[in-house]
């Protein structure tokens, strides 16, 4: 179903041959002469050689002038596209072709341009191109392909837009169900079936000439606080993390994964010490190296993350991390932090804290990814990428993999599917995203909008409105979604009110977290999708009406009633 690539020694690299059809329907738009780029760094300066270690993040749709000057400067490893950066994708091709030139024009090394495209509800490009259901709602398919085929495809039309890192897939465990920064970026609770799915989106991405970055290493999923807030504690025996957390990380490295990031939490069994396992050199030199086998990049979480900037700071944290063996450190937003952390680390190596040698180590692993990725292609014009992103058929997969992913979890008393003629009332929740990580979702519908287009008899209400419930005995049925009840108090609130009053009438719609199910556990009917993208509720509102038959299972253990790999037909 993908793009075949010429393949040199190096891996994905070649770029350059003769336009053929992709099996697309487009032909293949990066057909282009590569361009040249003098990879000779022995008469570099320290800064130069340093500051190809950084991933900068900045502020703006098109390239800040801080960013302008720290490449003109020093060069720069590489850039992060986060949603402060991205209108659309003729824009995003703008900004990729920007930097290009920015980096030929100064004579620096072509610039590496990452991204969080995980899908789903962690998606930071989302209009111009396909966008891909997010892991679990693929763990939820059951069927690991969908895994390696919406990759390929997410990493094709990335790499026309010239973004050549993309930082997924997320491979930790969510075995935690008081996680509040995985949750549903999880494709199981089950470390086999993680593996499994995270391999093949491996294969997917690079096979479409993006880096894939396997995240959050040694594990993020069972932890009951966010990174981006506190350092989180994994007090868990090393027989347990081999069991569980890390087998994803062994089978994305013998997949071959191109980067590896690490997480901002402490694991007494690997370091005892308190570190976190970004600057620490037990993990990520003596378990990831030296165990492990891991031969590609390392780049940090971003060093601005509470965890790390409130305990030491990007400046020592910088220093910390690649001493520990980190390759590439992440500074996504302040200028000034940017900079102070070159200083530290230049003075680092001045001083004899850092020795040169674990310096050029780290420059030789990024140089060699730029090269295998083919870095210094040239982007093609607008006109020509056009076409061949967001294409029908590529949105078609997608679709694909969104309906096989819905779960139907109860449906007694045969509430589903609706019918013709029913009055239908919808409680519709604010969506609040539970992390930094998630996006804020505006003008993208509502599930009442898609039944309305199923020629449903909707009426839809917010959940904060005055009185949601005051007429419910008018209604014949009456769906209540919710988003993730366990952090929104209104929803749970709202929600218990329906079972309670109505309950032979009421379907509850999950479109984020599954585990909503237990805080309204006698509700008679209850349907799961993973995210509140619209495919995702287009999906649920095909099942809702009868128009498609729910083939997902649960990805997770919801309760003894309703394990790993439940799931109801109609």
């Amino acid at each position: 179903m993908t793009q075949k690539v010429n393949e040199s020694k190096g891996g994905n690299s070649g770029r350059n041959a003769t336009a053929k059809g992709n099996g697309h329907g487009h032909k293949d738009a990066r057909a282009v002469k590569n361009k040249k780029w003098n990879k000779d760094w022995s008469g570099w300066s320290l800064k130069e050689k340093l500051a190809q270690l950084f991933v900068i993040g900045f502020h703006g749709f098109e390239a800040s002038e801080e960013i302008k000057h720290f490449i003109r400067e020093y060069g720069v490893g590489g850039t992060v596209y986060f949603s402060r950066n991205v209108k659309d994708a003729e824009q995003v091709h703008a900004l990729s072709s920007e930097f290009e030139r920015l980096a030929e024009d100064a004579g620096r090394p072509p610039v590496v341009i990452a991204i969080d495209q995980e899908g789903g509800m962690v998606a930071r490009l989302v209009d111009g191109v396909t966008l891909m259901p997010g892991n679990m709602a693929l763990g939820a398919t059951g069927n690991p392909e969908a895994a390696r085929e919406t990759a390929a495809i997410c990493a094709e039309e990335l790499r026309l837009l010239g973004i050549t890192n993309n930082y997924a897939p997320c491979i930790d465990v969510n075995n935690n169900p008081n996680n509040p920064v995985i949750n549903v970026r999880s494709y199981s609770d089950r470390p086999d079936v993680v593996s499994s799915f995270g391999a093949l989106a491996v294969q997917g991405y690079q096979s479409g000439g993006v880096a894939a970055t396997v995240k959050h290493f040694p594990g993020h999923g069972d932890t009951s606080v966010d990174s981006h807030h506190a350092l989180p504690v994994l007090p868990h025996t090393r027989e347990r993390l081999d069991e569980i957390e890390l087998k994803p990380f062994r089978a994305a490295i013998a997949a071959g994964t191109d980067c590896i990031m690490s997480a901002h939490v402490n694991i007494p069994a690997l370091e005892p010490s308190g570190l976190p396992c970004t600057l620490s050199k037990r993990v990520l030199t003596g378990l990831l190296r030296d165990e492990l086998g891991y031969e590609g990049v390392v780049v940090t979480d971003c060093m601005e993350m509470s965890a790390i900037d409130e305990n030491y700071g990007p400046e020592a944290g910088a220093v910390k991390a690649i001493g520990a063996g980190a390759d590439m450190v992440l500074i996504s937003h302040t200028h000034t932090k940017q900079l102070a952390a070159l200083e530290a680390l230049a003075a680092a190596v001045e001083s004899g804290e850092l020795s040169l040698a674990r310096v050029e180590e780290s420059l030789q692993r990024v140089l060699a990814l730029k090269e295998k990725l083919g870095l210094g292609e040239l982007i093609l014009p607008w006109e020509q990428v056009k076409p061949a992103i967001g294409t029908e058929t590529n949105k078609a997969v997608a679709r694909k993999w969104s309906e096989a992913s819905v779960t139907l979890v109860k449906n007694e008393a045969a509430l589903l599917p609706l019918r013709p003629g029913e009055k239908t009332l919808v409680l519709w929740p604010d969506i609040v995203p539970v992390s930094v990580a998630d996006e804020m979702l505006e003008g993208d519908g509502t599930l009442g909008d898609y039944l309305k287009r199923s020629g449903v008899d909707v009426t839809e209400r917010r959940m904060n409105s005055e009185h949601p419930l005051a007429d419910g005995d008018s209604f014949d049925k009456i769906i209540v979604v919710t988003y993730d009840a366990s952090k929104h108090e209104l929803e749970r609130e709202i929600a218990r009110k329906a079972v309670k009053s109505y309950r032979n009438k009421v379907i509850a719609v999950s479109v984020r977290n599954p585990l909503d199910l237990l805080h309204y556990e006698e509700v008679s009917a209850y349907l799961a999708v993973y995210e509140c993208r619209p495919l995702a509720l287009a999906s649920a509102a095909k099942v809702l009406t009868g128009g498609l038959v729910p083939e997902g299972k649960l990805p997770l253990d919801l309760s003894e009633a309703y394990p790993f790999g439940w799931g109801l037909k109609l």
